[in-house]
């Protein structure tokens, strides 16, 4: 990893409001010189409130997913231009939980990405293999064809405002970790796929995420990796001291 690291906290359905004050205050006045650019992404209610805390921090707040309409009849979606009104500065989209419990496929995604960045809302593309697609050895097919659809009309200067996280399925809420050298491997054909849909130095320049119970006694040795630009945390993010932590080892 050559770059400043991004460590971004993806809090999923967790955290009231309260509990979301509370926690960015404690993590905005404990932040001074760390490398790692920091992200947080708090459920949809509690949006508002955490920009409101972070404005004047180097902290970005951005949501866990977003519609591609700019509005309409669809009850229960957020709209790109809503997230705007309160400056998210990024959105997760292609979640695993996302494309594995709400059934969105590549094509729904790709529109996402392409709204979340005419909207000008800097997209985490989230990707990654099954275990079953990963027994059957099929992972870097599984990636190309994520990234391929996922990315499909994004211009050559659009790809320089996304993020990629890389997040192995069954490594996620599991305790299972990918070894540094399957994560390695797995961020290092990433880039040749990007390298291959676009040109080698937006390849180089683009971050590369990995995703999938990452923890303090991992953070580091994972960035110690060529291609690992950051991470994607979830449970670990949820608690001030761990995420802190993580923060203070990248």
């Amino acid at each position: 990893m050559e770059k400043n690291p991004i460590i971004a906290g993806n809090w999923k359905m967790y955290k009231t409001i309260k509990e979301t004050k509370d926690f960015l205050e404690k993590l905005s006045s404990s932040l001074n010189n760390q490398r790692a650019n920091v992200y947080i992404a708090p459920s949809f209610i509690s949006l508002f409130f955490a920009k409101e805390i972070a404005k004047d921090t180097k902290i970005k707040i951005g949501s866990q997913n977003m519609h591609y309409e700019s509005e309409g009849a669809f009850t229960g979606e957020i709209s790109p231009g809503m997230l705007k009104e309160i400056d998210m500065d990024f959105v997760i989209l292609g979640h695993s939980e996302r494309r594995n419990v709400f059934k969105e496929d590549n094509s729904l995604i790709n529109k996402k990405v392409l709204s979340s960045l005419e909207n000008n809302i800097q997209p985490i593309l989230c990707i990654g293999e099954t275990e079953k697609e990963r027994d059957s050895n099929s992972t870097n097919e599984v990636l190309e064809d994520q990234l391929t659809k996922n990315l499909l009309n994004v211009s050559k200067t659009q790809m320089k405002n996304v993020i990629i996280a890389y997040e192995p399925v069954w490594a996620i809420g599991t305790g299972k970790t990918a070894t540094p050298d399957i994560a390695e491997n797995a961020h290092l054909y990433i880039r040749k796929v990007i390298t291959k849909l676009y040109d080698k130095d937006i390849a180089n320049s683009t971050y590369i995420l990995y995703g999938g119970s990452v923890k303090p006694d991992n953070i580091e040795i994972l960035l110690g990796q060529h291609n690992i630009d950051g991470a994607l945390i979830g449970g670990a993010s949820l608690k001030i001291d761990t995420f802190l932590e993580i923060i203070n080892k990248s």
